[in-house]
């Protein structure tokens, strides 16, 4: 089976939750999906880590994914994270999102659990019975607590028609190489924020990342900088955000994210919920330096 995947490339950030008074609140994650289309990224991520999806019940997810469909409209293409560590409520989530009309699925690697390769291969042969909508592996070990090899890749290729590729999420430029030789169509989204430019001057087709959060623009700037094979425009982008890209680790994604945001006037407030926290203190007063030197304050 073909598809087009012309359109599933560039800067895709995963959307925050915002959240008031410990629900979910809507009418503002539509208005952050405004916030992006505005501001030129390439799609809408729905559910992904920086959106604490488990910290949602599996009707919310849901609900995210009608409400950014129903508020973009067809006017990017929209990726659904619907992994979870249960089997069946990834398929539940996976079968809802492909319904519903999303273009694309990710599907994290089942935490915790710590899976044989085999059994990786099997979950998502058995997640995606039956549905036509292309997917990709969500890659991140340091969350996951397992990582994928190349075979696995490989035999998932092999046996799945619509598997397109991975966002990976991890300090390995080779095994990205690797994917890209052994299947020149492979899709690569960049998740980890520091290795946004060299992973897709090395073949990446987009960017993941929490910081599409903040400053949406200069994302989807360093993309067609590497797409006119700019380089030395992607590398002062690089260099420009790097402090920012390290800041996303001062603490626990998306707690920096959800303050910089508040401070950037993006949100209104950076709610989590338990076993989240806000950002504490002396937290605050790093990321400002952080924002400050970056010229976004």
């Amino acid at each position: 089976m073909t598809y087009d995947l012309s359109k599933i490339k560039g800067s895709i950030p995963p959307i925050i939750t915002p959240f008031k008074n410990d629900q979910l609140d809507y009418e503002a994650y539509a208005g952050l999906v405004e916030f992006q289309i505005s501001k030129g990224s390439h799609g809408i991520l729905v559910n992904g880590t920086t959106a604490e999806p488990s910290t949602l019940t599996a009707d919310e997810r849901n609900k995210t994914i009608d409400t950014a469909i129903a508020t973009n409209n067809g006017r990017l293409p929209i990726i659904a994270a619907t992994g979870s560590q249960s089997l069946a409520e990834s398929r539940m989530l996976t079968r809802y999102a492909a319904e519903v009309g999303v273009d694309a699925l990710l599907i994290v690697t089942p935490y915790y659990i710590s899976p044989p390769q085999r059994g990786l291969v099997q979950y998502y042969l058995d997640v995606m019975d039956g549905i036509d909508t292309p997917w990709m592996i969500y890659h991140i070990p340091g969350r996951a607590a397992v990582s994928i090899t190349l075979e696995t890749v490989k035999e998932l290729k092999d046996r799945s028609s619509n598997f397109i590729g991975m966002k990976h999420a991890v300090n390995d430029l080779a095994f990205v190489s690797e994917c890209i030789d052994a299947f020149p169509d492979y899709l690569v989204f960049v998740g980890l924020e520091e290795l946004s430019f060299p992973e897709m001057a090395i073949g990446a087709v987009g960017l993941m990342n929490a910081v599409g959060n903040l400053r949406p623009d200069l994302l989807a700037e360093m993309c067609q900088a590497v797409w006119d094979n700019d380089l030395s425009r992607g590398k002062e982008i690089h260099q420009r955000l790097l402090e920012i890209n390290q800041s996303v680790f001062y603490d626990t994604n998306p707690i920096p994210i959800k303050y910089m945001m508040k401070r950037l006037g993006i949100i209104p407030e950076n709610h989590h919920r338990l076993p989240m926290m806000p950002a504490e203190p002396e937290l605050e007063k790093r990321l400002d330096g952080v924002l400050e030197r970056a010229g976004l304050l």
